[in-house]
């Protein structure tokens, strides 16, 4: 089964970085579209960033773009994503998901339509000064 743990979060001041990993297991890592989402305090999920299995073509919620990069090393199963230049309003805890995850409300649905629930424990990143 479908198994991810994220790690790399804490706290850092605006204008910092951060890196999370995810390293996943139980599926050909390699073949798969992997993403990372994030639940600000008392919101919803919100997709954040997806990349293609070969690492090739990679996508961004808008507000992240030219601040975040994604990367993937498929020798070590592990999705990175690389947080410049952080704001507060990018406090939130983060998750990675297999495949192509887009969100609304609560829940994120993979392609096909059907509910992503193969979450792992998260990493915690807070922005504050």
């Amino acid at each position: 089964q479908v198994q991810v743990v994220e790690s790399g979060g804490g706290l850092v001041q605006p204008g910092g970085s951060l890196r999370l990993s995810c390293v996943a297991s139980g599926f050909t890592f390699s073949n798969a579209t992997m993403s990372w989402v994030r639940q600000k305090p008392g919101k919803g999920l919100e997709w954040v960033a997806d990349i293609k299995s070969r690492g090739d073509r990679s996508y961004y919620k808008d507000s992240v773009k030219g601040r975040f990069t994604i990367s993937r090393d498929n020798a070590k199963n592990t999705v990175y994503l690389q947080m410049n230049s952080l704001h507060p309003a990018d406090t939130a805890v983060y998750y990675c998901g297999k495949g192509q995850l887009r969100c609304s409300g609560i829940d994120c649905f993979a392609a096909g339509g059907y509910r992503y629930d193969d979450w792992g424990p998260g990493t915690q990143v807070a922005v504050s000064a």
